[in-house]
């Protein structure tokens, strides 16, 4: 869009709705809701972006490559009228006026708002821009991380896609004006979707208090101060745009009993901040979501490594385990050994077995049933999580067409997708003294017999340590970059890991970096205790 025709957007969307037969025109292709003749539903085409329809996409209109889009990525708990805000804003597009007493909205799926991201993409051919808005879930049934989860899916769907979403002109953060603290469910939403953003980001977050008779929001905004919520400032002044929220079918009861003076008056607030809130869009540059992108990949890699790792010492537990009943079995047949006697001893051999994934029923609506596996190193190499890819190439464990994750870094064409995951198990097998000769002692000499295996499996045992403390690091490296590029890198699908990767880093020795990881998870606790607490909930 030029200067000229960029200029004004707000003053201009109504100056360019002065026909008033063109919503006549829209209410034709419309469905009115049941006894309310003011009240619309937009005829809209919905597109399910994955498998399970947890990311939709609502069009609206005819896209013309010509215009300059918008896009707002909209967050906030279920209750704070975030709904009613989209829909006052697409009202505001369609160039509806407080004389024209109707209302339009583009969806009556409420519920699923609740738990699934939604893009809505309004091309109105009056207005000078397109417009997207996505709306993030209020949390519904998606507690916890299982929320994190879905959402980092899901705008990696749309950072990756060719026809995606690949820049944000500003993410809305919504807070009822009532507020004067922020809930324990709303800082775990705010930080789950902020900390998916690079650190650029910030400037381009804005405050949209709801339910506002139109004063100063001094609550709100004192409470997402207190609670450490980055967002935009102008002339140190947080930026912010004020909704009533009355909901259209209030319209025609409000307007019957009196004059319709109180509903004119929250009309025109929302009027007046759509005004506003274009003119600071005019002023913003639109943030690319390459470095979300990245950090997305950097969360989704953290993951998968810290549940292989996890795996693979458990394997090596196991496996020392095992070397210390064979270490255990030599030294109690030591006389048999000296006469070059055969004996038998029973130890736990582990053993990796392919079996069905079992899903529990609150992952059900995630549909994460499938996982991408290698069959050459045997191991689970994105579980849960990798459902929606069908070229593994795509599946974000994968960089440079190599698995980042699983132990020989197979080419991706080595993986299988399949409902299927290895498991680790034990069994009770009995060994002989032959057979650990043939695993060891190929070409010894029988002189020291005795030394030399457990020469063998002393060294095998230090190899099995040397990779779990590799292991560790690896991970402890992907914590670090994402402090480093994450705007809310105390994302809580990083720091459910921290427990154990400080066990494990305590166990390596490395103090240094240990202390590390402990400061990471103390400041967490002290900022986000509530909202850790909450996803436990």
């Amino acid at each position: 869009m030029d200067k000229a025709s960029a200029s004004g957007l707000g003053e201009d969307l109504y100056r360019a709705h002065d026909d008033k037969g063109r919503l006549n025109e829209i209410i034709k292709d419309c469905h009115s809701f049941a006894g309310q003749q003011s009240h619309y539903l937009l005829k809209a085409r919905k597109i399910n972006l994955n498998e399970d329809g947890t990311l939709r996409r609502w069009t609206y209109g005819e896209k013309d490559e010509k215009k300059s889009c918008k896009t707002i990525l909209m967050v906030g708990e279920t209750g704070t009228g975030k709904t009613t805000l989209i829909n006052t804003i697409i009202n505001y597009i369609l160039g509806v006026k407080f004389e024209d007493k109707v209302w339009f909205e583009i969806t009556n799926e409420e519920d699923d708002n609740q738990t699934h991201m939604t893009v809505y993409e309004i091309y109105v051919k009056e207005a000078p821009f397109s417009l997207i808005i996505i709306d993030t879930p209020g949390y519904g049934d998606t507690r916890g991380l299982k929320y994190d989860q879905q959402i980092a899916e899901n705008l990696y769907i749309l950072c990756r896609s060719v026809d995606g979403i690949h820049e944000i002109d500003a993410v809305g953060l919504v807070v009822k004006a009532s507020q004067n603290r922020l809930t324990d469910s709303q800082k775990y939403i705010f930080d789950a979707v902020l900390s998916l953003f690079g650190k650029d980001i910030e400037q381009s977050i804005v405050i949209f208090v709801t339910h506002s008779d139109g004063a100063y929001p001094k609550n709100p905004l004192a409470a997402t101060k207190k609670a450490k919520v980055p967002y935009a400032q102008e002339n140190n002044t947080p930026v912010y745009f004020l909704f009533n929220n009355y909901k259209g079918e209030a319209f025609q009861a409000e307007c019957e009993e009196s004059d319709g003076s109180v509903y004119r008056t929250a009309w025109n607030l929302g009027v007046d901040n759509m005004k506003k809130f274009l003119e600071h869009l005019e002023k913003m540059q639109p943030k690319s979501l390459r470095m979300t992108k990245e950090v997305l990949r950097q969360r989704k890699q953290l993951a998968a490594c810290v549940q292989n790792l996890q795996d693979r010492i458990k394997m090596m537990e196991l496996k020392q385990t095992e070397l210390e009943q064979t270490q255990e079995a030599l030294n109690d047949h030591k006389k048999e050994m000296e006469r070059n006697q055969n004996f038998e001893y029973e130890v736990d051999e582990a053993y990796k077995e392919k079996v069905p994934i079992q899903q529990s029923w609150w992952l059900s609506w995630l549909l994460y049933t499938k996982a991408t596996c290698c069959p050459v190193c045997e191991e689970n190499c994105h579980y849960p999580g990798c459902w929606w890819v069908r070229d593994l190439s795509w599946c974000s464990v994968m960089s440079g067409n190599h698995c980042t994750v699983c132990t020989g870094k197979c080419h991706y064409t080595q993986h299988v997708k399949e409902e299927k995951i290895y498991e680790l198990r034990t069994r009770r097998v009995k060994k002989t003294h032959e057979d650990v000769k043939m695993k060891y002692m190929e070409e010894e000499g029988k002189v020291k017999e005795k030394e030399s295996l457990v020469s063998r499996i002393q060294s095998e045992l230090r190899e099995v340590e040397s990779e779990k403390i590799r292991l560790v690091k690896e991970a402890y490296q992907c914590v670090m970059t994402l402090e480093e590029t994450a705007m809310e890198s105390d994302s809580f699908s990083t720091l459910r890991h921290l427990d154990f990767l400080i066990e494990k880093m305590e166990e390596t020795g490395d103090k240094v970096k240990a202390q590390k990881l402990r400061d990471i998870k103390q400041r967490a606790d002290s900022e986000n205790g509530g909202a850790r607490a909450y996803i436990r909930a």
